[in-house]
């Protein structure tokens, strides 16, 4: 009789083998890499491992943007101090005077990028296309230094800079001369003969702005400087001219590379002018010392928003200001160098014989540093001699928020200064922050706060202080003869560029003929001033 079950034999030995053998691996490959941490630890703990970390001293720390322990990501770690670097110190005529500026410039004692120090970026003849940045600046070296570098790792090929005040001074313009394609020019009589000769004054597209204090004057000045520039860079064979000022940087965003040169070589060649939007600085602290390092958070421009978020949101942007941003918000741009260019204010250029073609660019923009330190209160305030009433700032201010500044800055104690500071300028409100952040009206910029972080930690801004050769001596006996004879080399800006004077007659008869020439080409509109973006008012006058 057949057995009811089912008869089950007992596995091979050679699975049974295999099962063994595959089980003790798994074990070994478990307790192999706990002994060799356990092992690790014990040498560690006992000494017998060194690391490298710990050979660094601890003031060589250093954190990125972001990876501190506060609130604010966009707060940079501080510089250390020039006692505590173990470099070479600045020759003794640079270390003297610009004593101020090391602390802030200086490189760590870190060798990060010991090869850099030296560098002077020297390389523009390689650089196609030739761009030209001509600014009107007072600012010192702790200012100039990183903006202009900056901009050479952008890859701008010259520098024209028109100084006055603190960046006139001989400590910070000898640095300035030092580095190579940067011209500086003094404002001096001989500069002040030859642009009372310009054609610009004769002229209607400016005239608004003639003979007015404070912004107006220096409105006016940076058009004369950018249609000697204009000359000047076309003498030198540059290709584009960008009128920037030394609290802006530009923000190639777009581009294949993050290069200025890489951007305008992809512009069409029948483009005259190209035009940056401007994006403005939201500071997060009112203790910022070193903007270009410590801020990353910016406003958008309109042009780069939906127009439904931008009315939607615009009265929680503005932060309690009269307008969407403190102060312009019609950009900057770049112009192609060529006959009959002329400067169209600060933030335009235009042409006697033509009517420029424009474009607007979607995605880079001008990234506008305004007020983000509290002394730019009083800094403002200093250069302007007008009275602080409601009356008299709007003569001297073409913004609204610039005459509240200054109004402020003028009649309240330090106190209610910094109060004032934190409630229409620091963003305090950490809801709104976020809230403005993920509707994308804010935005993070990292890329200016890490090429300038790392310019200053490889030595370059320190190492052009250094390197700079100061005769003392003759800079100090005898300055106004040096800056007369530098200037002594500028353009000819009369009517036809001749240096010969001209009769009455012909004077008479080359201004008509330039006002012929500017009606028929639509160029007797005013210039373009600084001016706020669109409102609300703006918003129902179309409605």
């Amino acid at each position: 009789m057949a057995a009811l079950g089912t008869f089950h034999r007992p596995p091979p030995a050679s699975s049974a083998t295999h099962h063994i053998f595959a089980s003790r691996i798994l074990l070994l490959l478990t307790a192999l890499p706990l002994a060799l941490a356990s092992l690790a630890f014990v040498l560690q703990w006992r000494g017998g491992v060194d690391d490298p970390a710990s050979r660094w001293p601890a003031a060589d720390a250093r954190m990125f943007p972001g990876m501190d322990n506060s609130s604010l990501s966009s707060s940079a770690s501080p510089v250390p101090s020039v006692a505590a670097r173990s470099a070479s110190p600045v020759p003794s005529v640079a270390a003297r005077s610009a004593s101020d500026c090391v602390e802030i410039l200086g490189g760590s004692s870190s060798p990060s990028f010991p090869y850099y120090r030296g560098w002077k970026f020297d390389f523009d003849k390689d650089l196609k296309p030739k761009i030209c940045i001509t600014s009107s600046t007072s600012a010192g070296l702790d200012q100039i230094l990183p903006w202009l570098f900056f901009h050479k790792v952008l890859g701008v090929s010259q520098f024209l800079l028109f100084v006055e005040g603190k960046a006139a001074k001989p400590h910070v313009s000898a640095v300035l001369e030092s580095i190579p394609g940067v011209q500086v020019i003094y404002r001096t009589g001989e500069l002040e003969k030859k642009q009372a000769k310009s054609r610009i004054w004769n002229e209607t597209w400016l005239a608004g702005f003639f003979y007015k204090p404070c912004n107006y004057e220096l409105f006016v000045k940076q058009s004369l400087n950018m249609e000697m520039a204009i000359v000047m860079a076309r003498n030198t064979g540059m290709d584009w001219i960008i009128h920037l000022d030394t609290d802006e940087l530009i923000h190639p965003a777009g581009a294949a590379e993050y290069t200025l040169t890489r951007l305008l070589s992809d512009v069409p060649a029948n483009v005259d002018i190209v035009i940056f939007p401007n994006y403005e600085s939201s500071v997060e602290r009112d203790d910022i010392k070193d903007p270009f390092s410590e801020v990353s958070m910016f406003k958008k421009n309109f042009d780069h928003l939906l127009r439904e978020t931008y009315f939607g949101m615009y009265r929680e942007a503005a932060n309690g200001n009269p307008n969407y941003f403190l102060t312009y918000g019609n950009g900057k741009s770049a112009a192609r160098i060529q006959d009959h260019l002329r400067p169209n204010g600060a933030h335009r250029w235009h042409n006697y014989m033509k009517i420029p073609n424009e474009i607007k660019l979607d995605e880079a923009a001008v990234l506008h540093y305004t007020y983000p330190k509290f002394s730019d209160l009083t800094s403002r305030r200093d250069r302007c001699a007008c009275k602080p009433t409601k009356e008299d700032v709007k003569r001297c201010f073409m913004l609204e928020f610039d005459r509240n500044a200054f109004i402020i800055a003028s009649t309240a104690t330090e106190e209610e200064m910094l109060r004032w500071y934190n409630e229409h300028v620091v963003w305090t409100n950490r809801r709104l922050t976020l809230k403005l952040l993920r509707k994308g009206i804010l935005t993070r910029i990292y890329a200016p706060m890490v090429i300038v972080q790392a310019l200053r930690e490889s030595g370059v801004l320190s190492s052009a202080i250094a390197s700079a050769q100061i005769s003392s001596e003759e800079k100090l006996d005898s300055p106004n003869q040096n800056l007369q004879n530098k200037t002594s080399a500028l353009p000819d800006l009369s009517v036809g560029g001749t240096k010969k004077a001209r009769t009455r007659g012909s004077e008479n008869s080359s201004q008509a003929t330039v006002r012929k020439i500017m009606e028929v080409a639509g160029g007797t509109e005013s210039a373009v001033p600084p001016l706020s973006p669109p409102s609300l008012d703006d918003l129902r006058m179309e409605t």
